[in-house]
Order: C-alpha cells, then structure tokens, then sequence
C-alpha cells in the first residue's frame, strides 16, 4: 500500500507511472522535495538519464541544487520571467 512506502519509494513508483506510456515531456513538481540526499540523488540520476535517452523534462523547484543540474534554468518571481539562461555542462 503506498502508505507503507517511504518517501523515496513513493516518488519512484509516481516516475514509473509517469513512464508507461513513453511520454515525450515529462513534467515534475518538486520531483525532490522531501527526499533524503540518497533518494535525491537516485531522481535527479533517472531524470538525467530520461533526458539522454531524448525525453524532454521540465522541472518546477525551490532547491537550487536541482535547478543548477538542468541545461536551461529558467527563473521566475510572482510569475514574471527574472533570468533565462543556457548552463554549460
């Protein structure tokens, strides 16, 4: 039952969900809020590999670290656009 699974479980059973169907673009909210580093690390890696493998993936996040792991970050304040950037990798 999904009550009985830790955080990190939860949010890698919602990523295969979100999978089945092959999607082209995958949206993920928070994708690592509330995880521990281990568990952090194991979402960011499958989105990165989700990426390589030519699925397009957007991110929403608060945590800086996430968003600095991104190839284009894109900041906004109460809506408005303050910083559209390419990060070299």
């Amino acid at each position: 039952m999904p009550s009985q699974l830790s955080g990190g479980e939860q949010q890698r059973v919602c990523i295969a969900r979100a999978l089945i169907n092959n999607p082209e673009i995958i949206l993920a909210d928070e994708p690592t809020g509330n995880l521990d580093e281990a568990n952090e690390i194991m979402v960011i890696e499958i989105l990165k590999k989700l990426h390589k493998e030519g699925s397009t993936i957007i991110v929403v996040t608060h945590d800086p670290e996430v968003g600095d792991v991104a190839q284009r970050k894109i900041i906004l304040d109460y809506g408005k656009i303050i910083d559209d950037k390419i990060l070299t990798k």
